[in-house]
């Protein structure tokens, strides 16, 4: 019996449609990148679980996907009754990759010789999360980061705001920039008496818009956060007003804490510059903002889309000691992530997607065999030459079966070099979408194609 195929759950196949809508949002966002000033880069798929382990919170080390070591990886290996993560570090020597920022840090300081400071890179991967597939989750998914690390200068903040700008209305798609800063929520949980539950009090905070607030405050209580402080944070939470009257208004909560109000300022700053650049984005500050991963520890960035419900479409945020794990401290970073996936999702509902933006071919030619083969051939070199994608029908079908392939292919044009047009040396152009036909000059048919 025949192998029924199939792939895991959690990943896709992308057809050759999908893939040139795909290569469409990463060339979009590569000319945006490359704008700024950004180079390109890449790393393995998978690094040492040494690299990647404890870097991403409790929550995110669980998702880990572990590679099995290579051979007789169980051999002197104690199965019976053996601790699974004890017995996971012996076999699992490497993982694939949970996001880019990490492997990113771990590039910097392996290659600090080589690289200049401020070093800003921009990279496009697939990355792999063991999480419950649904959608616009994925466990197989890419990210398009961009990052400059090795300054501590809010410009870069507000360069990745620009950023934000530019790609999605480059996209098409309206969006709103959520702001918040690490500092501001140390901050908050210095102010409610819990500075050393940061970690519990942002991991469930960020999980605000998806379970609501009843249901952070009982995970809060469950983390060992009292009820007492629990409700101190409602009204921090529940700000309303202008970005400077919540700034204000936070001030005057939580001015007794030296790091919060440093988070202050910097908000502070970093609005003033997207107000005074007159940036073309719908920004706000959130309080609410997390995002759960351990790194960040300052200003922190997340992007929704404003006519399609779907979760976060891109995210990022400073992180100054990221390099210090790998042994360089005093390199801090920012950067942003935007998830092509979730992007691709939102595109599609909304019908955003050029209408040549899944085209591989633009012109069929038709295929009658003997000297009208060759004509065609030698008309499809000088059409390509000119930059057009093109190509011959392989096989001398009759005519309806051919006609037949181009519609199924959706190739707009169809050239078609019978005995009549080899006579005349013109060749019958088919317009495919508007059902018209003109005949043209071979010496004029690659000029007009192109």
């Amino acid at each position: 019996m025949a192998q029924k195929p199939s792939i895991p759950k959690g990943t896709r196949d992308f057809s050759p449609v999908e893939m040139n809508r795909r290569t469409y949002i990463f060339d979009t966002i590569k000319s945006v990148f490359r704008r700024y000033g950004y180079s390109p880069l890449e790393t393995p798929a998978m690094e040492n679980l040494s690299t990647l382990m404890g870097k991403y919170g409790e929550e995110g080390d669980k998702l880990l996907f572990k590679i099995l070591n290579s051979g007789d990886f169980t051999r002197g290996v104690e199965m019976e009754g053996a601790n699974p993560n004890s017995l996971a570090a012996k076999i699992c020597e490497k993982g694939l990759r949970y996001d880019l920022t990490v492997p990113f840090a771990r590039y910097v300081v392996q290659h600090q010789s080589e690289i200049s400071l401020p070093f800003k890179r921009y990279q496009m991967q697939p990355v792999w999360r063991a999480d419950r597939p649904q959608k616009g989750r994925y466990r197989e998914f890419y990210q398009c980061d961009v990052d400059v690390v090795g300054t501590t200068s809010l410009l870069c903040e507000v360069e990745l705001v620009q950023i934000v700008a530019d790609v999605f209305k480059a996209l098409g798609i309206g969006v709103t920039l959520k702001l918040n800063n690490r500092k501001l929520l140390y901050g908050i949980a210095e102010t409610i008496g819990h500075a050393d539950k940061m970690v519990d009090i942002t991991v469930a905070i960020d999980k605000l818009d998806k379970i609501g607030v009843e249901n952070v405050n009982a995970e809060l209580m469950e983390r060992g956060i009292d009820a007492e402080a629990v409700a101190k944070l409602q009204p921090i939470l529940n700000l309303q007003g202008s970005t400077t009257e919540k700034l204000d208004s936070l001030e005057s909560i939580i001015g007794g804490s030296e790091t919060g109000l440093l988070g202050i300022s910097e908000m502070r700053t970093i609005f003033s510059y997207i107000d005074k650049l007159g940036v073309d984005l719908d920004v706000e500050l959130d309080l609410s903002l997390a995002r759960g991963l351990n790194y960040y520890t300052g200003a922190i960035f997340e992007v929704k889309a404003k006519d399609y419900q779907i979760g976060s479409i891109s995210g990022g945020g400073r992180y100054d000691n990221l390099t210090g794990i790998f042994g360089l401290p005093g390199v801090s970073g920012v950067g942003i992530s935007f998830g092509a996936d979730r992007i691709y999702d939102v595109m599609t509902g909304l019908e955003l997607f050029p209408s040549d933006a899944s085209l591989t071919t633009k012109v069929l030619f038709t295929n009658f065999g003997g000297d009208e083969e060759l004509a065609s051939l030698r008309l499809l070199a000088e059409v390509r030459a000119a930059g057009v994608a093109a190509e011959i029908y392989p096989e001398t079908k009759k005519m309806g079966k051919q006609m037949e392939y181009a519609n199924r292919r959706s190739i707009p044009y169809v050239v078609i070099v019978g005995g009549n047009e080899l006579a005349e040396e013109r060749a019958t152009v088919k317009n495919m979408v508007e059902g018209s036909q003109e005949s043209v000059e071979f010496s004029r048919l690659a000029e007009y194609l192109a």
